[in-house]
C-alpha cells in the first residue's frame, strides 16, 4: 500500500511538472507593427527563423538591455552607451566602458535594425548578425569588460532569470546564445517611422517652404546629391546600409570595412547610418568628430578629402565638395531635422 502511495505521488508530481513545462515552452508570437511606409516601400523585415520573435523574448530582452549585471562589475548596461531618449545612443563623442578606458568609434544609434538586408552591422560591418554583434561589447576589454561564462552565473544565480528563460526559451539553462538571441528580439521592435516627414508622406500635415527647398537640395544630383546614400521618399530607411568612403580624410589610422575584409579597396569605407533622428543623435560620424549638424553640411558643401578609395559618388571631391549657400545648407537643415521621430524616443515600451 506504501508503495503504491508513493507511486501514485510520483506519477502527479510528474505530469504537475510536464503540464508547467507545456505551458511555459509555448511563447507567444509578437505582433510587429510595421508602418505603413515600410510597408508599402520595403520588403519584409529580416527576422532569423531560429530567433522568431515572442513576447516573452522582447520582454526578456528588454530586461537583459537595461540590465548592469551584463557588465564585468555590474556598472555599465547596454543603455549606458545606448540610450533610449537619445535614439539609443549617447551623445558622447566616445563612450567609456567600465575601466574608464575610451572607444574610438561613436556610439551608433539603434532603429529599424530589422530591414538591415545585408546583416552587416557596425560601422565597419564586422559583425553579421544582430545576434553576434550583442556579443561583444561585453566581452570588449574597453567596453563591458566581462566574461560571458560569468555573465551568464550571474543570471542563473538571479531569482527571476531561470524562469523568464523558461518562458522564453523553453529552458531555464542561460547561456551567451540564448542571451544575444533575446537582446536581438529586443532591438528588432526598435521601430522609428513617425517622423514629421512620415507623417507629410502619410498626408497628415504639410512641410514648411524651408524644409521643403531642403529636401529638393537633397534630392538635386547637382546640389546636395544625399539620396544616393541616404535614401528617399522612397526609401523610409534614409540609408543605403552600405559601406562608402565619404571623404572626411586623405589617410586612415581606421580602416573601418578594410580592416574587416583585408581588401585596401575597402580602406576608409563606413556604414551609411540612416538620417532619422539626427535631432537626437548628435556628434556625427563614425569617429564623432561634428559635433552639430551644421559641421556635417559644411564637410559635404566645402570640407571632401580626396584619397585613394573615395566613394565615386563624391563627385565634386576635386572641388572640395557640393558648394552649398548659405540658405541651401540652412534649408537643408531644417529638412534633416523633420526626419526626428520624438514618438520613438519617448516610447514608454522602449524605455526601462
Amino acid at each position: 500500500m506504501k508503495k503504491s502511495c508513493i507511486f501514485l505521488l510520483a506519477i502527479f508530481l510528474l505530469m504537475h511538472c510536464t503540464s508547467k513545462e507545456a505551458t511555459v515552452y509555448t511563447p507567444v508570437p509578437y505582433n510587429l507593427e510595421i508602418p505603413i511606409l515600410f510597408a508599402n516601400k520595403l520588403i519584409a523585415p529580416v527576422i532569423p527563423t531560429n530567433n522568431p520573435l515572442t513576447e516573452e523574448g522582447v520582454a526578456l530582452g528588454k530586461k537583459l538591455f537595461f540590465d548592469k549585471k551584463l557588465s564585468g562589475n555590474n556598472t555599465q548596461s547596454c543603455a549606458s552607451c545606448h540610450s533610449p531618449q537619445k535614439s539609443f545612443t549617447n551623445n558622447r563623442q566616445f563612450s567609456k566602458g567600465i575601466d574608464g578606458l575610451l572607444g574610438t568609434r561613436n556610439s551608433m544609434p539603434l532603429f529599424n535594425l530589422a530591414w538591415n538586408f545585408d546583416e552587416r552591422f557596425a560601422w565597419d560591418g564586422k559583425e553579421l548578425s544582430l545576434e553576434r554583434q550583442a556579443l561583444e561589447p561585453v566581452k570588449n576589454p574597453i567596453e563591458m569588460h566581462a566574461n560571458w561564462e560569468v555573465v551568464a552565473e550571474k543570471l542563473q544565480a538571479n531569482s527571476e532569470y531561470p524562469d523568464l528563460f523558461l518562458q522564453a526559451f523553453g529552458t531555464s539553462i542561460i547561456d551567451s546564445i540564448l542571451i544575444t538571441r533575446a537582446i536581438a528580439q529586443f532591438e528588432r521592435i526598435l521601430i522609428s517611422g513617425n517622423s514629421k516627414f512620415d507623417q507629410y508622406l502619410r498626408g497628415e500635415t504639410t512641410l514648411t517652404p524651408q524644409e521643403q527647398s531642403g529636401f529638393t537640395v537633397f534630392m538635386d544630383e547637382a546640389k546636395g546629391d544625399c539620396f544616393h546614400c541616404h535614401g528617399s521618399d522612397n526609401n523610409p530607411l534614409w540609408t543605403d546600409n552600405k559601406f562608402h568612403n565619404n571623404g572626411l580624410d586623405s589617410g586612415f589610422s581606421d580602416l573601418g570595412l578594410g580592416a574587416v575584409t583585408g581588401d585596401t579597396n575597402d580602406n576608409g569605407k563606413f556604414k551609411s547610418p540612416s538620417l532619422r533622428n539626427l535631432k537626437f543623435t548628435a556628434p556625427y560620424m563614425h569617429d564623432g568628430r561634428f559635433t552639430t549638424l551644421e559641421g556635417v553640411i559644411q564637410h559635404y558643401s566645402e570640407g571632401l578629402q580626396p584619397s585613394a578609395t573615395i566613394d565615386p559618388l563624391m563627385k565634386k571631391v576635386g572641388q572640395g565638395g557640393v558648394g552649398l549657400s548659405t540658405q541651401e545648407k540652412a534649408n537643408l537643415k531644417a529638412f534633416l531635422l523633420s526626419l526626428s521621430d520624438p514618438d520613438f524616443v519617448n516610447n514608454p515600451a522602449f524605455r526601462e
